[in-house]
């Protein structure tokens, strides 16, 4: 049988928030098969629990971020790609703020906790949503345009392209393909970065906005080339960093996912789109376990090697 997995202890950490700039503490505990990944508001005079579904995300305005009523917890897709690349499905997110901390700007900080803490199998079923039918999202036309599709397919694959007018994007790669059978999530994904461009960064501080950001937790452009140091760490990082964003944005749908996914300049907003189009097209896929996990997509059966 293919297994469910949480963590063998709990593991902790602390850093800012990439937007508010607020000190947040965030604690990883195991949670008993069938719970999903629930994060827990622990600041309020009562603990608000958030079950991480498609449908409890509320904003996507540059991150994601998911409610239950008015307590939410915003930028939880970097976590989230870390335990759809580790294959963590039950898991405790105590938070003592409103938004998860930004750590590296990647999700390498994610995975060394949840590795750290121990990855270990539970006595229940892994269940996988299975598409069955293609269901695609578009928005825009022409230079506008922009799309995600999620496709049938024995695993679980993605390709993304981005199409950004800047001399240190266009020198990078910018389209790739990232597939969980042949890959290694924590060596091939996981370290690349988020990224801005100066003048933006100003505008969304003076908006009140990343105002945890900087050289330290993301990578940063003025005009012409990157500011950091030491430079990239992927020649592709920036399209890299969509495929971590997408994976985070997809395992919201709350269990791991058999398809293909491609996308074109898509973002948090068409990736939950795509997510509640494929809920509402019932027949479009279906849930599965293996019994036997011969009969699972490789690389599936094992726990993710360590660094």
């Amino acid at each position: 049988m293919l297994k469910q997995r949480t963590l063998k202890t709990l593991t902790r950490a602390v850093g800012v928030g990439l937007h508010s700039g607020q000190r947040v503490e965030i604690t990883l505990r195991p949670a008993a098969p069938d719970t999903g990944i629930v994060f827990r508001r622990v600041d309020l005079p009562e603990p608000v629990d958030i079950v991480v579904s498609a449908l409890a995300v509320t904003d996507t305005r540059m991150a994601s971020t998911i409610s239950s009523g008015d307590v939410k917890v915003h930028t939880v897709e970097h976590l989230m790609s870390a335990c759809a690349g580790l294959g963590v499905d039950n898991l405790y997110v105590d938070i003592t703020a409103e938004e998860v901390p930004i750590l590296d700007g990647s999700a390498a900080s994610f995975v060394f906790l949840l590795q750290n803490a121990g990855i270990v199998f539970q006595e229940a079923p892994r269940r996988f949503i299975r598409l069955l039918k293609t269901v695609e999202l578009r928005q825009g036309e022409g230079d506008n345009a922009k799309w995600a599709r999620l496709t049938p397919y024995h695993g679980y694959q993605l390709s993304f392209e981005i199409d950004f007018s800047h001399p240190a994007v266009d020198a990078t790669g910018q389209r790739v393909l990232f597939d969980m059978s042949t890959g290694t999530y924590s060596k091939d994904i996981a370290r690349a970065r988020t990224f801005g461009f100066t003048k933006d960064v100003e505008m969304m501080r003076a908006n009140g906005l990343a105002l945890g950001g900087g050289l330290d937790n993301a990578i940063v452009m003025d005009d012409y080339k990157v500011l950091n140091a030491g430079g990239l760490r992927y020649d592709d990082e920036f399209v890299k960093h969509k495929i971590l964003d997408a994976m985070g944005d997809l395992y919201l749908v709350g269990k791991p996912l058999l398809a293909r996914y491609s996308a074109f300049r898509s973002g948090h907003a068409i990736n939950n789109q795509l997510l509640r189009e494929l809920l509402k097209h019932t027949e479009a896929w279906d849930v599965v376990t293996f019994e036997n996990e011969k009969q699972a997509p490789a690389g599936f059966a094992q726990l993710a090697p360590a660094w």
